[in-house]
């Protein structure tokens, strides 16, 4: 896998010419064979490796052929340059619209292997000798094989020592057979390679090129590699390999959900990249597993332990709840006693107890191991799939990069004048304008999120008021949990919900067009630029700048983008109840008010503990259900619509290249979406678990559902997708390296200041016991009584007695807080209880955060990244590569030596 190849001479990098006529090429077009199965031209010899669809202009109405003229022309002149750069063509017309017509593309073995070299595709040279280490799990192979995909279809595929291949060295290659040397994939990726990159307007020195543009302009209607049979049906060819068969089968088929993926067949069949996300889509939620259990046994732990948590006791219990008589929490609330939220109160005690505790520090942990032990696994598949040294000069440029190579420089690595596509000045404007949009997108999620808090205040002052007066009959069975807390809770985080996926769906667009900034003006291209930057593109990176090199690049821009927004978005109203309803509220007879106008939301006095995970439950399963219907739903009505309108009938005979036409294009953006769904779900597991531990079980059943989903809907409902080649997850990995720091800060932070553990330690070990309390020894028993203070009624500023009805004989009311009783000197200041509480919680931040980053830390130092039979193979392909590039010089020197002594003898 490592390249000691000769560096290539720079005219490789060109197009090739064949030795064709100057005039024009046209395709020749035939009938259909009624072969439907049939992955070859009619001659049955040379294989489909592309295809293109097309609206014949000739068969278009008199009065509209004229709009159609120019299209047929950058067409013609389009397929005139294919056949020139090597590529063998075959029309052939619809057998459901006679208007449409598609182009099958081959490419010959010279074609092959002229961009084989380009593209440093890597391919094998030699048997892998090295004995693979005996896996632990293969005394239990009785037991494991029915969690595996069928061995006798889905057999193991061969392993090789590979190398970059090289068409001056094809006798170093194990070339055994043409026709099945490169795989499908790789034929359609160096296919995709030269359609990108075609001219189909020449003015000049001036080129207009790419398939892409004209699928843009309408000259062509769709562009796809094509399955290489049905996906519920073998095909009757018999050469024919029917790996969709086989992934629609043992992956994509419900039937298949407890077996493990055959990845190998994935990236063999549609490519590294979209391999490699189900590899880590896999791997996450298998090691989910693991938090799933643990979060169930902490949910488990506080449900039977609920009843006996003496701090709710005591404010269920009539004598002690049933007597405390709270303060109204808005202008226009009454007066309520504290036994009223005493299921809220048991419902909070499943969620916020020690084991929540113990529970948030093993996910910090946990998230540290799956990280590290994804990178093992990474590095795994790296060396297996020949992706160890898939480097960014390996990339080829993005035909809209090219396109916009104008301007000249000095690269400072080689010294040789390149082009590129803007200058200094030109940047800055681009990368301001991205900043800006970004940021002002952000402030508007801030905005939202005031708006709901707004709603959330304006709500509450309603819902007080009219639930206690409203006789709910309708609602009989769950009158009792319907407290205003509680139903301005649902009401909002129902009402984020809908405002997140609308903002979501319009930045989406927003995010795209920044990142395409500067590429939607018509592509011109000079043909010196193109030749430049074939040669010495690779050393410029636009990973951060706008318009970006290489795909990679561009995903990476956009990936930036969309997830700081998507962060702002989905976190924003959980940041808020976490971290700053209820923290600035004042008191009964001094509360703060928002705007001047609206009084801050109050907690119940439990915490906003069970309101974040309110919040979460909605926002995780609604998301889920969202995307599930997106993923699903939408893309299998589409086909349905399409067949429907083209009036497909089981009488036709239809061929493989038109049936894939019935599908749904592929994303031009991949599984991006799929990544982003991941990583915010990803999000929400680690940075608030310390509020919801069912989380990860909730992402476990979502994401065994979700790579189900995913394969059903690759394999039944999309065309194939052009394979690209990936070593990595990109930009996704430092993304989720980022989430990790912060969620040790967040759960920290939630325990601290969200929930009411802190406090309850603090009055278990100190407030109970001497000298602060009269107990003997450390007990729970008075804490309510001591978390709430009191406060006068008299001592209110104004009251509306419309609204608000005083009890007769009612002195004082309470509150939660730490502050002083009325009559004291420093009445209504905080006491000494507050500052115990608020060092509690700092210290408990800054004790906790350094155990588990230290935790972290040795955990990531002492797992290697690479295993170390991996590091081997490495080596010793290394070597293999030395050894035959070795002797193959050495050969060559030997041939020139006797050349030269045949001359001089002669």
């Amino acid at each position: 896998m490592f390249n000691k190849y000769d560096t290539m001479e720079e005219e490789e990098y060109e197009f090739h010419p064949v030795d064709l006529p100057t005039e024009p090429c046209f395709s020749p077009q035939v009938e259909f064979n009624d072969k439907p199965d049939s992955l070859f031209f009619n001659d049955g010899v040379r294989r489909i490796d592309f295809v293109l669809a097309y609206e014949d202009e000739d068969k278009k109405e008199y009065e509209k052929r004229h709009v159609f003229q120019r299209r047929k022309n950058r067409r013609e002149c389009f397929e005139d340059n294919l056949m020139k750069m090597g590529m063998e063509l075959e029309a052939t017309q619809s057998v459901l619209d006679e208007k449409l017509v598609f182009l099958k593309v081959h490419m010959p073995w010279d074609v092959l292997c002229t961009y084989a070299e380009v593209l440093h595709i890597k391919l094998p040279i030699q048997s892998n000798d090295m004995s693979a280490r005996p896996s632990p799990w293969r005394f239990f192979s009785c037991i494991t094989k029915h969690f595996y995909p069928d061995e006798k279809l889905i057999s193991k595929e061969s392993e090789f020592f590979t190398a970059p291949f090289e068409k001056n060295r094809q006798d170093l290659f194990c070339i055994k057979d043409k026709d099945h040397f490169f795989t499908p994939s790789m034929r359609s990726r160096m296919a995709y390679y030269i359609l990108s990159r075609a001219p189909y307007e020449i003015r000049g020195n001036i080129k207009k090129f790419g398939i892409t543009k004209l699928l843009d302009g309408g000259v062509y209607k769709a562009a796809y590699p094509i399955h290489d049979c049905r996906f519920n049906v073998k095909s009757q060819e018999p050469e024919c390999p029917n790996e969709r068969y086989l992934l629609y089968e043992e992956w994509a088929h419900p039937k298949s959900f407890y077996k493990m993926q055959p990845l190998d067949l994935i990236r063999h069949y549609y490519g590294e990249k979209i391999g490699i996300y189900f590899a880590w889509l896999g791997f996450y939620t298998r090691m989910l597993t693991w938090a799933a259990v643990v979060g169930i046994g902490c949910f488990i732990y506080g449900y039977y332990t609920r009843d006996t948590s003496t701090w709710s006791k005591e404010v269920c219990d009539p004598d002690i709840g049933g007597k405390i008589v709270m303060c109204p929490q808005c202008d226009t609330c009454q007066y309520w006693t504290l036994n009223s939220t005493c299921n809220t109160s048991k419902n909070l005690c499943i969620f916020d107890n020690f084991g929540t505790l113990v529970f948030a520090v093993f996910m910090s942990v946990w998230v540290t191991l799956f990280l590290e032990f994804w990178k093992r696994y990474q590095a795994e598949l790296e060396y297996e799939w020949d992706t160890v040294e898939f480097l960014e000069q390996e990339e080829p440029p993005r035909p809209e990069y090219e396109a916009k190579c104008i301007h000249e420089r000095k690269n400072p690595i080689t010294g040789v004048k390149e082009s590129v596509p803007y200058t200094a000045c030109g940047r800055c404007v681009r990368v301001s304008i991205g900043m800006t949009t970004v940021i002002f997108w952000i402030m508007l999620i801030l905005a939202s999120v005031v708006a709901i808090t707004v709603y959330r205040l304006a709500v509450f002052f309603t819902f007080s008021r009219e639930l206690r007066y409203t006789n709910l009959t309708i609602a009989e069975p769950i009158k009792e949990y319907v407290t205003p807390q509680m139903a301005t809770s649902v009401t909002a985080s129902l009402i984020s919900f809908v405002v997140i996926m609308i903002l979501n769906t319009l930045y989406e667009r927003v995010a795209i067009w920044i990142t395409d900034f500067g590429e939607l003006n018509i592509q011109l291209y000079s043909l010196s630029s193109m030749e430049n930057n074939l040669i010495h593109g690779p050393f410029i990176s636009d990973t951060i700048t706008e318009l970006p090199r290489t795909k990679t690049d561009y995903e990476n821009s956009l990936t930036l983008k969309m997830f700081l927004f998507q962060f702002v978005n989905y976190y924003s109203s959980c940041f808020y109840i976490a971290f700053a309803k209820g923290k600035a509220v004042g008191y009964p007879g001094k509360p703060v008010y928002l705007l001047g106008k609206y009084r801050n939301e109050e907690c119940d006095p439990g915490g906003c503990l069970i309101e974040l995970t309110t919040q979460l439950a909605i926002i995780m399963g609604g998301k889920a259900i969202w995307n599930n219907i997106q993923e699903v739903l939408i893309p299998w009505l589409k086909n349905l619509i399409y067949r429907r309108c083209a009036h497909v009938t089981t009488e036709k005979v239809i061929p493989r290249w038109e049936q894939d036409y019935q599908l749904q294009p592929s994303s031009k953006l991949g599984l991006f979406y799929e990544y982003l769904e991941m990583v915010i779900q990803f999000g929400f597991v680690t940075l608030f678990v310390a509020s919801f531990p069912l989380a990860p079980a909730l992402a476990l059943l979502n994401n065994i559902i979700e790579i189900r989903v995913d394969a059903w809907k690759l394999t039944t409902q999309f065309r194939r997708a052009v394979p690209e080649k990936a070593q990595h997850i990109g930009a996704w990995q430092p993304i989720l390296q980022g989430i990790t720091i912060l969620a040790v800060v967040t759960n920290a932070m939630i325990i601290a200041f969200t929930s009411d553990m802190i406090p309850r330690l603090v009055y278990y070990w100190s407030f109970s016991v001497y000298p602060y309390g009269n107990n003997t020894e450390n007990t729970m028993k008075g804490y309510i009584n001591s978390s709430l203070s009191v406060f006068s009624t008299n001592d209110f500023q104004t009251v509306d007695d419309d609204y608000i009805h005083t009890p007769p004989n009612l002195t004082t009311c309470r509150y939660r807080d730490y502050r002083f009783p009325p009559g004291h000197p420093k009445q209504y200041e905080y006491n000494m209880f507050y500052w115990h509480v608020i060092a509690a919680k700092m210290a408990f931040i800054i004790v906790v955060e350094h155990i588990v980053y230290f935790t972290k830390f040795i955990l990531a130092y002492i797992i290697p990244d690479v295993p170390y039979a991996v590091k081997e193979q490495i080596k010793r392909e290394k070597y293999l590569t030395q050894v035959i590039l070795h002797e193959t010089n050495l050969k060559l020197v030997s041939k020139r030596l006797k050349a030269t002594e045949t001359e001089t003898e002669s």
